[in-house]
């Protein structure tokens, strides 16, 4: 192995450790997060319904964003000019 090669190698490593030093912090606050919202009294079972709900809303929201860009393209538009003619605001 030439020499940069271990450079690279070393250099590798330097950015792995970095990765695995942030993904322990936000592990960390992650884990903060939650003792404070059970300190607040939300129980497990109901932070796991609403991230339930939450992925649902969110595949439900990809599909209509989906059906009106397909619209969209259909009748030549923006999505954007679509927005007035089915009551939705901007930022939905």
């Amino acid at each position: 192995p030439s020499p940069r090669s271990f450079q690279a190698n070393g250099a590798s490593e330097e950015a792995l450790r970095c990765e695995i030093e942030e993904l322990k912090q936000k592990d960390l606050a992650l884990d903060q997060e939650i003792a404070q919202l059970l300190s607040e009294g939300y129980s497990l079972e109901e932070l796991d319904k609403h991230i339930s709900l939450l992925h649902e809303y969110n595949e439900i929201k990809d599909a209509g964003q989906m059906l009106l860009g397909k619209l969209a393209v259909i009748r030549g538009v923006t999505t954007k000019q679509l927005y007035p003619e089915y009551d939705l605001e901007l930022s939905d």
